[in-house]
């Protein structure tokens, strides 16, 4: 089975393991997603959209807009910094939404309560 990076065009030797680009990006955006939680009403959402562009039956397109959105809404620089407060997570919160909106009709149940159990476990 390929990493859901490989198929994206993702160079693996840079990435690492598959087991550590996994770890890396869930424990990157979970952190990222509870300092966010009280300004992105829908951050469950987005986790949500994390789970579903990793299931292999998504169209590569809404894959690789969610895992653009989704690396924006963890790097540590962007347009508006995230430290400043009530603004800092504004343009990440717009960009989310338009992949959000993209990735919706993509997102199964299963997708949320993956999303609902990684939130609640890492609380």
């Amino acid at each position: 089975m390929t990493s859901p990076f490989e198929d994206l065009g993702f160079d693996p030797d840079l990435l690492g393991p598959e087991e550590e680009q996994r770890r890396t990006v869930r424990e990157k955006l979970i952190a990222t997603a509870r300092k966010a939680a009280r300004q992105v009403p829908f951050v469950e959402d987005v986790v949500a959209g994390y789970y579903c562009a990793l299931d292999p039956a998504t169209p590569r397109k809404v894959r690789v807009t969610v895992f653009a959105a989704l690396a924006y809404f963890v790097l540590p620089l962007d347009a508006v910094p995230d430290f400043l407060v009530g603004i800092g997570f504004g343009d990440d919160a717009t960009i989310l939404m338009a992949a959000i909106a993209m990735v919706r009709a993509h997102m199964r149940p299963e997708h949320v309560e993956a999303a609902r159990a990684a939130l609640r476990d890492e609380a």
